[in-house]
C-alpha cells in the first residue's frame, strides 16, 4: 500500500502550476514594490499636467 501511495502522480500536475502561480505572483510583487516611487511619479506628474491643461482652458 505504501508502494503504491508513493508511485501515485494524480495530484502532480495541479502542484505543479500551484507552485508556477505561487513564484508568478511572488515576482510581481517583488517588481511592484521596486517600481513603487517610479509608478507613484509617473501618476503624480499625470496629475499635475492634467490641472495645468485644466486649468489652461477654463474660462
Amino acid at each position: 500500500m505504501l508502494k503504491r501511495f508513493f508511485k501515485d502522480e494524480s495530484g502532480q500536475g495541479m502542484v505543479e502550476y500551484a507552485l508556477i502561480i505561487a513564484l508568478i505572483a511572488i515576482v510581481v510583487i517583488v517588481a511592484l514594490s521596486a517600481l513603487s516611487g517610479n509608478i507613484k511619479g509617473v501618476f503624480e506628474n499625470s496629475s499635475k499636467e492634467l490641472e495645468k491643461a485644466t486649468k489652461n482652458t477654463t474660462p
